[in-house]
């Protein structure tokens, strides 16, 4: 299954919910990623530009964008960003390809 990693934050209402009634927000990221047929792999608070950042498998794009919608329509995350990962063994198999339909590509204003 694909690997994504996705970095947000929480609304200012959020984190006063959350202040009044602490929560692991794993468990929840967990039950809505099951939904889709996906799994969390790492949830994690972080600092700076972002409030959390986790890594989640789910079976295409659609399904984890359909976790991301629903996530982003619950009002209490926003500045969602999403970004595909790749092992360094699939990563090998597409530089692998690369290198045999490279040859016969032009770059842009190449003669």
């Amino acid at each position: 299954m694909p690997i994504y990693i996705t970095q947000g934050r929480y609304t200012r209402e959020a984190i006063k919910g959350m202040l009044v009634k602490p929560e692991d927000r794993a468990e929840a990221v967990q039950r809505l990623l099951a939904k889709v047929g996906g799994k969390l792999i790492g949830y994690y608070v972080t600092f700076g530009d972002y409030d959390f950042l986790l890594v989640a498998e789910a079976p295409d794009n659609t399904q984890m964008a359909a976790a991301l919608l629903a996530a982003g329509g619950s009002a209490g995350v926003t500045d969602l960003k999403t970004t595909v990962a790749m092992t360094s063994i699939e990563a090998k198999g597409a530089f692998a390809a690369a290198s045999d339909i490279a040859p016969g590509f032009r770059a842009p204003g190449g003669l």
